[in-house]
C-alpha cells in the first residue's frame, strides 16, 4: 500500500535574480524530515519549483499518495490549471525554467500528487518553517551554483 504523504515547499530569492534558497518539509505518520539547500544566483520561481523536485525526488516509494502545499501560485496553477502539459506538448517554447519543468514532470508522473495553495507568510506553521529554512538556506555559506539558471 502507498504511504500518504505531506509536503510544504518554500522558495525564496534575495534580489530575485540573487542569492536564493527552498525549504521542504516532508511528513508521513510520525516521520519528519526537513530539506534545504541554497544557490549563489538564482530566482524566487526557481526556488519555488526546485524545492517541490527536491521533495518529490526525496520519496522513497514510487505511487505515494502527496498532498504538497505551497505559496506559490506559478507553481501550483501551472499544475492545477493543466498548463505545464501544453507547455511540454510545445517543448517549453518561449517558458521560463524548462530543466526544473522537465524534472519536475519526470518524478511527478511516479506519484499522486494533490496541489494545494496556501496563503505565504500567514498562520501555516510548516509553510512558516520553510520559508525559515528557504531564507537560512540564502543567507548561509557553501552556497550551490543553479546550473539552469540563465540571466535574462
Amino acid at each position: 500500500m502507498a504511504p500518504n504523504i505531506t509536503i510544504y515547499t518554500d522558495g525564496s530569492a534575495r534580489g530575485n535574480p540573487g542569492p536564493g534558497g527552498y525549504g521542504v518539509v516532508l511528513m508521513s505518520g510520525p516521520h519528519r524530515k526537513e530539506l534545504s539547500a541554497g544557490y549563489r544566483l538564482t530566482t524566487n520561481n526557481r526556488m519555488e519549483l526546485m524545492a517541490v523536485c527536491v521533495a518529490l525526488e526525496a520519496l522513497k516509494y514510487e505511487g505515494s499518495n502527496v498532498t504538497l502545499y505551497s505559496d506559490s501560485k506559478y507553481v501550483i496553477e501551472a499544475v492545477n490549471q493543466r498548463w505545464v502539459f501544453g507547455w511540454e506538448k510545445k517543448g517549453f517554447a518561449g517558458k521560463k525554467n524548462p530543466d526544473l519543468w522537465m524534472r519536475f514532470l519526470r518524478i511527478y508522473r511516479r506519484h499522486n500528487v494533490q496541489f494545494i495553495w496556501v496563503k505565504g507568510h500567514a498562520s501555516t506553521v510548516e509553510n512558516n518553517r520553510c520559508d525559515e529554512l528557504a531564507v537560512a538556506a540564502a543567507l548561509g555559506g557553501k552556497l550551490l551554483e543553479d546550473t539552469g539558471y540563465e540571466a535574462e
